[in-house]
């Protein structure tokens, strides 16, 4: 999905040294399982990495770079912005599928196709899926995206968010959620060793894979919406940043989870504040 266009929301649904609340911490990020039952082989990777605070005021920002609101300590922007200076920086990166005006640039055997030979896309976004079927794919899709992690790293920010984890399940059963984690635990292991924390975007379902795939904290789209909140505070123990599309969202995440994760309502488009369809709220 192009962050400059409309925003992915589903229901299954990072340059801090001011921050004294932020927490140091040292990551292993382990190999993840390969398809099919058996786990990869790896060695395991060890790295400082910094955490975001809990319940700290946030803002997504991977529609377009703006000055963070009074009171914003983390904020999420796009891998070809800037990090916001003083604040705890996410990364957003498009991992496990192919941005439109990208397709072009991935080798063709890298593209998901059915069995006619068809490239498999995400019909929303029309954006096609990253092959990751097997491990010599993952390696290669991985090399690729870990130029885009280096390039997180290179600018300052503390975090990377990789997006599209549940692309698996739009893959028509050609991919399966195996895949989905011993990719993200290949890209966890290179975002720790250059000392950047990994989300998990979305994808509850696989929440309780966190450990194996490498992953510190959650970025969620709508988790008061669709009441899946604890299962990403259970699994992160409250290093969860959500964003809400709506206010009957925000009102469910916040009456239950307000005083410990870190949520925010924007709209859809995650617009700029020159735009017409710009919002933010926190209450």
């Amino acid at each position: 999905m192009s962050p400059s266009a409309v925003h992915r929301a589903t229901g299954s649904r990072a340059a801090l040294g001011a921050l004294a609340a932020t927490l140091l911490v040292t990551v292993t990020a382990v190999a993840g399982c390969a398809s099919g039952t058996q786990e990869e082989n790896g060695a395991a990777r060890s790295a400082t990495v910094r955490l975001p605070p809990r319940h700290a005021g946030f803002d997504y920002q991977i529609g377009g770079a703006y000055p963070p609101p009074a009171g914003v300590r983390i904020v999420s922007r796009d891998r070809s912005d800037s990090p916001a200076p003083g604040l705890y920086n996410i990364c957003y990166v498009n991992a496990f599928q192919a941005q439109p005006a990208e397709r072009s640039a991935w080798p063709a055997d890298l593209l998901l196709r059915d069995a006619r030979g068809g490239v498999v896309s995400d019909q929303d976004w029309n954006e096609p899926l990253l092959d990751l079927r097997t491990p010599a794919k993952r390696e290669r899709v991985a090399q690729r995206v870990e130029q885009w992690i280096d390039g997180c790293a290179d600018r300052g920010y503390d975090a990377v968010e990789p997006d599209n984890y549940d692309s698996y399940t739009r893959s028509h059963g050609l991919l399966t959620a195996a895949d989905a984690t011993a990719f993200m635990a290949l890209l966890s292991r290179h975002a720790h060793a250059r000392h950047l924390a990994v989300a998990q975007k979305n994808t509850a379902e696989l929440a309780g894979r966190r450990e194996r795939a490498g992953l510190d904290f959650a970025v969620t789209e709508e988790c008061g919406q669709y009441d899946e909140c604890e299962v990403y505070a259970k699994a992160f123990d409250d290093r969860v940043v959500d964003i809400e599309y709506t206010d009957r969202g925000l009102r469910a995440a916040r009456a239950r989870w307000g005083d410990r994760l870190s949520i925010v309502r924007r709209d859809r488009d995650v617009s700029t504040p020159d735009a017409d369809a710009y919002v933010r709220k926190v209450r």
